[in-house]
Order: C-alpha cells, then sequence, then structure tokens
C-alpha cells in the first residue's frame, strides 16, 4: 500500500514562492502520474497541476497556470510542486495524489476520481 507524504507548506507573503514536495513510499512509483490538488478554506477541493509518469504531460489548473510547475524525479519517489507570484487565494491545504490505475496519463488528471491515494496535505497560507 502506497503512502505519500506532503511537505514545504507554510506561511509566505504574496509574491513569495514555495515548493512542495510529496515523496511515495513503496514500488513503481514511476508507473503512476501524480496530480496536486487544493482545498481553499471553505470551498471544495480543486484541481491545481498533473503530470504523467515519465513527466512528458503536464496539466494546469487555469488559476494557477504560467504561476506553478509540477515536476518529479522518479529516483527520488518524489513530486514537486513549485509556486510562484503567490496570491492570497491560493491559501489552502495542498494534496498531492497518485492515480489507481498506472494507464492514466492524459486530461482526466484533472478529476479526482481516477487518484486512489491522497496524502495527508500541507498547508500554504499567503498573507497580503
Amino acid at each position: 500500500q502506497v503512502q505519500l507524504a506532503e511537505s514545504g507548506g507554510g506561511l509566505v507573503q504574496a509574491g513569495g514562492s514555495l515548493r512542495l514536495s510529496c515523496v511515495a513510499s513503496g514500488r513503481d512509483f514511476g508507473l503512476y502520474s501524480m496530480g496536486w490538488f487544493r482545498q481553499p478554506p471553505g470551498k471544495e477541493r480543486e484541481f491545481a497541476a498533473a503530470l504523467s509518469r515519465n513527466g512528458g504531460l503536464t496539466y494546469y489548473g487555469d488559476s494557477v497556470k504560467d504561476r506553478f510547475t509540477i515536476s518529479r524525479d522518479n529516483a527520488k519517489n518524489t513530486v514537486y510542486l513549485e509556486m510562484y507570484s503567490l496570491k492570497p487565494e491560493d491559501t489552502a491545504v495542498y494534496y498531492c495524489a497518485q492515480t489507481a490505475s498506472p494507464f492514466i496519463g492524459d486530461a482526466r488528471l484533472k478529476k479526482e476520481d481516477v487518484y486512489g491515494t491522497w496524502g495527508q496535505g500541507t498547508p500554504v497560507t499567503v498573507s497580503s
């Protein structure tokens, strides 16, 4: 059973940057696509970014496009989310997730229901 552990969240001023990390336990990390979702206070969880198992395909939510970058290091079983030009509206708990199937690498990655494993989340607060 794979487990995901996020880190790197914290408090940052608007305009600043953060890098989130998500380390996966278990084998076969490189076979699965990975995603980042976020849940702002009082709102539903939303898609932020995702990438295919070899990192060749990436997807971003409209609100983070051109400011966030998702990447992975399969040798380290780690996926990253680099966040730049942060805004107060980026304040949320950020979750990483792994797809339930190793064969999903297309735009379905924007949907929560293709993910089978979730981390506990790391909070990000952006002050104005």
